[in-house]
């Protein structure tokens, strides 16, 4: 009998310390990034010096309040849904038209750790923000 008990007795205090020890994960925390906002959403290159325009991404989570800006990603360029070399983006954000370069652009950005086969344009990616630059 006194086995039972003690058995009963550890088997509480685990069930307890788990529920313990669970409470509040993740609660504070950002939680999964959920979409990617590009800034500004569309932008034409002749308004920006030397026609580079900052894109800046910002990460939104599945906690609500909790956004980061900037968020870190990778970022690309496609037209009609191709990838191009008509427009460049740095490693910041900061998109370029080539020489010659005229029309609407999508200039992307993603988290590689939410792509399960990254494909053209950000495809694969579960989470993509994108915004449109215009080249004169």
């Amino acid at each position: 009998m006194r086995k039972l008990q003690f058995a009963l007795c550890f088997a509480a205090l685990f069930v307890v310390s788990s529920v313990v020890l669970s409470c509040g994960t993740n609660s504070q925390g950002p939680g999964q990034l959920q979409a990617i906002t590009l800034s500004p959403a569309s932008a034409d290159a002749q308004n920006y010096p030397g026609g580079q325009v900052p894109f800046v991404a910002t990460g939104v989570y599945m906690n609500p309040t909790h956004k980061v800006t900037p968020q870190p990603a990778l970022w690309g360029a496609c037209h009609q849904n191709a990838p191009t070399s008509e427009v460049s983006v740095t490693k910041a954000g900061v998109a370029q038209c080539a020489s010659g370069a005229s029309g609407s652009y999508m200039v992307y950005a993603f988290q590689l750790t939410n792509c399960t086969v990254l494909t053209a344009c950000g495809g694969g990616c579960t989470v993509v923000g994108s915004a449109q630059l215009t080249c004169p």
